[in-house]
């Protein structure tokens, strides 16, 4: 072993490998202690109006992760993310470009649904943001996709377009780990607005350009 110091900072070089926090075993132990915490919420108004909470789905050792803005009616009856409408179309976008959905890893922005589907306003983002930083730190992942504005404004704040933001590889800093995230529109709008769709498959393809890029199997 040798330890080279280099401004005041100790660098240890090792034939043995090193032990990663975020092996599988602790990542389940991580999901589980962070998912009783949002069970134990108080004071939350969602929580009151919800039938279930809805954390996540998919692989939590995928190298992609996709958070979404919220609950709708049938993700609140399931407990499962992105179930409805707008999931089955997010599984044809993921498809289109090769994509299984059940090998990437998804969560919300807010763990309970919105009252009639509303979007989640800036004081329950806020409320949920700590928790969606711990998830984004426990899964560790090489590629965010930021789904809709309200993810986009989680991280770039309410004052950003998701039409000057789309399709642009941005890096977000949480606990000192630099993350590769894209926003990109929710199947949601997209259902909404079918001519944006064009858009989408932009940034569909340059997602998967970078996937090849970091030789990320999925």
């Amino acid at each position: 072993m040798q330890k080279i110091n280099f401004i005041k900072s100790k660098y240890i070089f090792s034939n043995k490998p090193i032990k990663r926090l975020n092996n599988v075993k602790n990542k389940t132990e991580l999901l589980k202690k962070l998912k009783l915490k949002i069970e134990n919420v108080e004071n939350c108004e969602l929580k009151k109006n919800a039938k279930n909470l809805v954390f996540s789905s998919g692989d939590h050792n995928s190298s992609l992760m996709l958070v979404g803005e919220g609950p709708g009616q049938r993700e609140d009856e399931m407990g499962i993310p992105f179930v409805g409408d707008a999931g089955k179309l997010l599984d044809k976008m993921l498809k289109a470009i090769n994509i299984d959905r059940n090998k990437t890893y998804v969560t919300n922005v807010v763990n309970y649904r919105p009252p009639n589907n509303r979007k989640p306003n800036q004081s329950e983002i806020n409320f949920y943001s700590p928790f969606l930083m711990e998830h984004i730190s426990i899964i560790n992942p090489k590629i965010i996709i930021l789904l809709g504005s309200c993810a986009m404004e989680t991280f770039f704040g309410d004052k950003t377009k998701i039409s000057n933001m789309r399709g642009h590889w941005k890096n977000i800093i949480i606990n000192n780990r630099s993350y590769l995230a894209m926003v990109t529109f929710h199947p949601a709008y997209l259902l909404r607005q079918a001519d944006q769709k064009k858009k989408s498959w932009i940034d569909l393809k340059e997602i998967k350009k970078k996937i090849n890029e970091f030789k990320i199997s999925i």
